[in-house]
């Protein structure tokens, strides 16, 4: 059965709430230009604070107008390409990472835009581009060295549990937060050193009794308290790299009145870098190829979470689940 048309998730306006902001269209499957692949999706990954922001107009580098399409990192099979197209044959799983490819059962893209994998299987949705901000926010901005006390805020999420695993190769204390017992479970068995669920201890005083010198490296996602909470631990010349605020994606942004943050960090010489993938695109080669050598020679393990989302109709009640908190791992959909 060959199909001749396909659906996908669109934001058809510009909206606070994700589900109002999309719809589902249904378009004609069109044949590759001679240096295009077609491929069938198999599997997307969610990412609902981009994907909220996206919707919102609130993502300042893009600047899009309704409507347009959504979803980022996709896995799936090649069915189609063009006649200049070398690097592949019919048949090859590929993974892409182009803004709008991920949301919609099947995709037309540039070949050099794919990269070749071994399977089409959900775990490579962790490794890219998740796993990847992982590590170039760590080690380009973070400066990750060896022996020093890194925490990793958020850690069961689909970042979180990648950036713990990198901190641990790299030889350091790992420290990572979480809501629940079967969250702490993962991160025991990914190695974390010391959990703190936040729902039965309090970060802060945690932080405070037990690392008292402070905290060397923070990779911080959460936001709000948390991030205020990271900001007053951070040690002499720490260093603190921002890769979210997912407190803050499903509300409006919260105004705070406090003294000004370089009173917590100009007596330490401490830093808060903001991090954002496109304004680093030439690590992405490297860090990629670096990370599937490590899952496929089973340094690096990933993390999928089990709740089921299948079809294109899943996906805004994938974005809610993965801003509730509730995800532990790789929130995916499953074409």
């Amino acid at each position: 059965m060959n199909p001749k048309t396909y659906k996908k998730l669109i934001a058809k306006q510009l909206n606070q709430d994700f589900k109002s902001a999309v719809e589902i269209v249904e378009i004609p499957i069109s044949k590759p230009d001679a240096s295009e692949l077609l491929i069938q999706n198999k599997f997307a990954g969610v990412n609902g604070g981009f994907d909220t922001l996206l919707c919102r107009g609130e993502v300042p580098y893009v600047n899009l107008m309704p409507p347009f399409d959504l979803g980022v990192e996709a896995v799936g099979e090649v069915i189609a390409m063009g006649e200049n197209v070398k690097d592949f044959q019919i048949g090859d799983a590929a993974i892409t990472t182009a803004r709008g490819g991920g949301y919609r059962e099947y995709q037309l893209i540039d070949a050099n835009l794919a990269l070749k994998v071994r399977q089409a299987t959900p775990e490579l949705l962790t490794l890219m581009p998740t796993g990847v901000s992982a590590l170039v926010a760590l080690e380009q901005l973070g400066e990750m060295k060896s022996n020093e006390v890194v925490l990793v805020t958020a850690a069961a999420g689909g970042t979180g549990h990648i950036a713990v695993q990198l901190a641990k190769l790299a030889g350091n204390h790992v420290i990572g937060t979480c809501s629940s017992e079967a969250k702490a479970k993962l991160l025991r068995e990914l190695g974390c050193d010391r959990i703190i669920n936040y729902r039965t201890e309090n970060l802060n005083q945690v932080l405070k009794q037990e690392y008292p010198n402070g905290i060397n490296l923070i990779f911080e996602s959460v936001g709000k308290d948390v991030f205020d909470t990271c900001v007053e631990n951070l040690a002499v010349r720490g260093r603190l790299v921002v890769v979210g605020f997912i407190s803050e994606y499903a509300n409006n942004l919260e105004q705070i009145i406090q003294l000004r943050i370089y009173h917590q960090l100009f007596w330490k010489a401490a830093s808060v870098r903001g991090f954002l993938m496109p304004h680093y695109k030439e690590y992405m080669v490297e860090a990629g190829d670096r990370l599937l050598n490590l899952f496929y020679t089973d340094k690096v393990k990933v993390a999928i979470d089990p709740t089921e989302f299948k079809g294109i109709e899943s996906i805004p009640a994938a974005v809610e689940y993965l801003l509730s908190g509730q995800n532990c791992g790789k929130v995916v959909v499953r074409f």
